[in-house]
């Protein structure tokens, strides 16, 4: 892990923040890799996959995002510790609600009837990788925004918690690529463009990435904002699409213990590695 954490100091905030997305990425990529060998997914796998996406997500959101943003602020701000966490947790879920509105897109096991966004005639397709690009924007922005922190020196941010964070990310965009593949072949989509529509979901996480990191290295007063703006992104993503998605069958327990096992992986990574 010291050979890893040097190295990425060695390449700056910037290139630690793209190298560290295209992981996440190419992880998705892989999970999306499935439909080459599998057509379809049985609900009882896909929605504790899901689960346990969302629980990596919430886990992030708090060890590596909301706690040291907190932190942050009673030293920056101790006359107001709170505000900068606070302010930064709804301005990150107010960001993602009115992509939300204003996107047309349709969730993983939605009716194309149920999409969401502006009225469109787009494919059911396009409207699904739209969703989970929605879905990936704030977590390629809390990896750039905490190895932006640790490059500028913040006592609560360092190289490893990014690095962990960026593992987690990685972990539960496995489950999310097979969960974008799979049902675009389940309706016909062939092999080939199943797997390059799951991994292109995803691509928009290194963008977002460079982004974080570029914007906390220049304005460093924000990062607290920063922080907790990407786990308020994170939060509504989990509660407004992650967790319904999960609860619309009959293997609803398997999904709420899917959940429990990813928070469960991402704090032991954060406290044993970040």
């Amino acid at each position: 892990m010291k050979a890893i954490e040097r190295f990425f100091i060695e390449v700056g905030p910037v290139w630690s923040a793209l190298l560290a997305t295209l992981f996440t990425w190419f992880v998705t990529a892989l999970g999306a890799s499935f439909v080459f060998f599998f057509k379809t997914l049985k609900r009882g796998v896909l929605d504790p996959m899901l689960g346990f996406t969302g629980g990596v997500m919430v886990a992030a959101s708090f060890w590596s995002l909301l706690n040291p943003a907190i932190e942050m602020s009673e030293k920056m701000y101790p006359s107001m510790s709170w505000m900068p966490a606070a302010v930064g947790f709804f301005l990150g879920a107010l960001f993602i609600y009115t992509l939300d509105k204003f996107t047309p897109h349709l969730h993983i096991n939605f009716g194309v009837e149920e999409s969401e966004g502006v009225k469109t005639k787009l494919h059911k397709t396009t409207l699904l990788i739209l969703a989970i690009t929605l879905h990936n924007i704030p977590e390629g922005l809390a990896v750039g925004v905490l190895f932006g922190a640790a490059a500028i020196g913040m006592e609560n941010a360092s190289v490893a918690s990014a690095i962990t964070l960026a593992i987690g990310i990685g972990i539960q965009n496995f489950p999310e690529g097979i969960a974008v593949a799979m049902p675009l072949r389940r309706h016909g989509v062939s092999r080939l463009r199943s797997f390059w529509y799951g991994q292109l979901s995803a691509i928009v996480e290194p963008i977002a990435g460079i982004i974080g990191a570029i914007a906390v290295i220049y304005m460093q007063p924000i990062l607290p904002f920063a922080l907790a703006f990407a786990a308020g992104a994170m939060i509504f993503v989990v509660v407004e699409e992650v967790i319904p998605e999960t609860q619309r069958d009959k293997y609803t327990d398997r999904s709420v213990l899917g959940f429990i096992a990813g928070f469960l992986v991402m704090m032991v990574l954060d406290v044993a590695l970040g």
